[in-house]
Order: structure tokens, then sequence, then C-alpha cells
């Protein structure tokens, strides 16, 4: 096939990342954002289209005419505690717009891969690292979302023969990630402190639930590897495979910060529903694919923060 790499939310935080990896690859990508987008987020080298993935019609048109090769599929609403204020914004986003592309690339004769990006969270806590065999029982309106989406995937290899890839993310960061996720705003707290803008304080909700913590360079490298080796409608784990405390990874980023930084806990920051463990076994990815984790969340931790200090620099000159 001679088509493009089309990419959907490729504006976002994951979507840049894997821009990156794919235009150091020499490919020809093309990326789709939702109308209202900050038009600061849109990378060179990449041909931008905006598309509104609940317009079904537009969706149609838009993939009729692209023809992609390969599709990575990263629009959604992604944020587990907001899911509860806007699960029908959520459902619509991760479900209804998942439904509408993943038909439209039905009706191509040459019909490409694609990945479409679950979540761990559609998983039954567990004490120890899950396999893709563990029970799912989605906990949030996000994951419920997630694990539709998969149904709708699997449906359509099933049905149609369109092959589609199931990627389920555990938790990730890195630099240019929104501060509403816990180690991006952490290091952001921490760059403001530094900067003087902040007191020396980090009050936080519960610091003992347990989470898997990749490099979200590392995770965008998996998606890759996925779409060149993995076996369609097989749910795949992409995480590190190690457990971090919300605690351990605070002090992370405090034990590199160029001041002191006191963490004071307060009970309203608490979530009604906090998974105790979330933590993931990559044996299948790694067996059928040949994709590790390579880099340490020290590193990501730096780089993390010099990203925010650099921003927060940017801010106050």
């Amino acid at each position: 096939m001679k088509g493009p790499v089309l990419v959907t939310g490729a504006a976002g935080f994951v979507g840049s990342h894997l821009l990156d990896r794919l235009l150091a690859d020499g490919q020809t990508v093309v990326g789709w954002y939702r109308p209202g987008t900050d038009p600061s987020l849109l990378r060179p080298a990449v041909t931008w289209h905006e598309i509104e993935l609940l317009d079904r019609q537009s969706v149609d048109r838009a993939v009729a005419a692209l023809r992609p090769r390969v599709v990575y599929h990263l629009a959604a609403a992604a944020h587990v505690a907001q899911s509860w204020q806007f699960a029908a914004e959520t459902y619509q986003v991760n479900v209804i717009a998942t439904h509408y592309l993943l038909n439209a690339l039905i009706t191509l004769v040459e019909r490409p891969r694609v990945l479409v990006t679950s979540s761990a969270t559609v998983y039954q806590p567990q004490p120890h690292p899950l396999t893709e065999a563990a029970p799912v029982a989605p906990a949030s309106p996000y994951a419920l979302s997630k694990l539709t989406q998969e149904l709708l995937a699997q449906r359509c290899y099933q049905e149609e023969g369109l092959p589609v890839l199931v990627a389920r993310a555990f938790n990730h960061t890195g630099p240019r990630q929104d501060p509403s996720y816990v180690a991006s705003g952490v290091a952001r707290q921490i760059a403001r402190i530094e900067a003087g803008l902040q007191t020396p304080v980090l009050r936080m909700g519960n610091l003992n639930p347990i989470r898997d913590l990749s490099d979200v360079r590392d995770v965008v490298r998996a998606y890759v590897t996925m779409v060149e080796r993995a076996v369609p409608a097989q749910p795949y784990n992409i995480c590190s495979g190690q457990g971090w405390s919300i605690r351990e990874l605070i002090e992370s980023f405090t034990s590199a910060a160029q001041t002191p930084v006191t963490i004071e806990q307060d009970a309203a920051l608490f979530r009604p529903n906090d998974t105790p463990v979330l933590v993931g076994n990559h044996h299948r990815l790694s067996t059928e694919t040949g994709w590790r984790p390579t880099i340490p969340f020290t590193q990501t931790a730096t780089d993390l923060l010099d990203y925010w200090r650099q921003r927060v620099g940017t801010e106050i000159s």
C-alpha cells in the first residue's frame, strides 16, 4: 500500500511523541485534529486536516480521499477522573467516534492496519502484575468506554476482516503531558516552586496507590512495533512491569528539585474510587514483537522536570 500514515488525535500529548517517531523514521504522516485545537500544537512536516470525528459524513469523505496504509487512532477523552463528570462526552469521543472511523475504513478496497489505543483500566484490580488473560471489570465511565472500543475493534476484524490492533496501555508520562495528570502536575509545581512562584509545599491526595508508569516514548515505540508485528484483535499490554506508589513517584521528583519541597496530604483531594494496585506484565508484547521498555523512570522524571522548568521560565520571562 502506498498511502500515508494517519494519526488521529495527532495534536495531543501522545500524538506529538508518535509524530516525532514516525517523522524520524521517514514516514509520510497526515494528522487529524479536532476543531478548536490550538494552532501552536500543529507540528511542522505533517499534513494537517481538521476533522470532527463525531461527524460521520466528514469521516467517510476524509477516509475515502486519504486511503491511508496505516492508522494510529489516538483521539480520545483520556482523563479517568473527569469521565465521571463528562460520561456522555467520554462515551461519544471514545466509542461513537471510533465506530465511525472503523466503519469508514472497512469501505476501502485496500484496508490499512489500524491501532486502537485501549487502557489498562479495563482490568479488574489485582495485587499482582496483570496479563492479558486477567478478568476485566471497568470501574469508571472512561474504562467502560475503552472496553467497548475494544469490542468494536474485535468485531471489525472478525466480521469485516479489518486488521485492528488493540493496545492496552498502562499509565505513561513524559514531556508535554497536561498537568492534570499526577506526574506532570507534580513536575510543574516543582518548577514553579524553584522559580519562586508558589510555596514549597505539594498538597496531594492518596499517596498509597501503586501504578505501572512508562515513558511515553517507550509507549509510542510499542505502538509502531505493534503495527509492524502484532496479531489483530488480540490485546497487548504496554507497560514497564514495575509498580511505583504515588509517594515514591513524588519523591523521585522532590529528590531532583533544586530547593527543598514538603509533601502534605489533603483528604479533600482523595478520589472516591481509587484502584490500590495497577501493574502490568508485557510478556506477550515482548515475546511476539521483541519490544521492551528501555527508558528508566529516573530519566523520564528528569526530562519532565526540565520540560516544565523551560515552560515556567518562558511564562515569567
